[in-house]
């Protein structure tokens, strides 16, 4: 096992999930992270880990999420691993949340790292087949929220939203479940 898949294995080891769904794809993760060659590879056609973040304002009052545009669903930015990542899903999740807003963004200073873990199907496209994302999420803050910008290629739009407006456009349990795990953590830390 590489040395990345081991703090993979100790950063999954240390998170406490919230509900049934949470527990079983954390052990899930857990499976995966020893079993695959290369977890953070695309190239793992069962699943592979991807990162991805909520990403707040400082005041924790509003938080991003955009319409994807492969998935045509409201979700927060994230995706997959990157070798400069190395083997850390929150420089993934950081990574990818600067991509998709354009913003400067650092780990929430008090948030459970991970907040949430969360396993869920990709559809088959014409270049792959359907598989999992194991994706470790985070609770992240935007330093310059008035840079906000979106990247085509990934989305048709990013919004600021209020936590409610964001959970009227949560269509799935998981995205609910990690948005008021989100809200619970930046109201206590305020």
């Amino acid at each position: 096992m590489e040395i990345t898949a081991t703090a993979l294995l100790d950063l999954l080891a240390t998170h406490v999930p919230e509900d049934a769904k949470e527990r079983e794809d954390l052990e899930r993760m857990r499976h995966f992270a020893q079993a695959l060659a290369q977890p953070f590879s695309r190239t793992q056609s069962e699943a592979h880990f991807t990162g991805s973040a909520v990403v707040v304002d400082p005041s924790g009052t509003r938080m991003v999420l955009l319409h994807h545009r492969k998935l045509l669903r409201w979700l927060q930015p994230g995706g997959h691993a990157d070798v400069a990542d190395g083997g850390s899903m929150a420089a993934t999740a950081l990574r990818e949340a600067r991509e998709e807003t354009g913003c400067r963004v650092s780990l929430h200073p008090t948030a459970p790292q991970p907040l949430d873990v969360d396993i869920h199907t990709i559809p088959a496209r014409r270049d792959e087949p359907e598989h999992h994302h194991l994706d470790v999420r985070f609770l992240v803050v935007a330093e310059n929220p008035e840079a906000l910008v979106h990247d085509p290629a990934e989305s048709f739009g990013v919004q600021w939203l209020t936590w409610d407006e964001a959970m009227t456009r949560a269509d799935e349990a998981p995205l609910r479940r990690m948005l008021e795990k989100a809200r619970r953590h930046v109201a206590s830390s305020r």
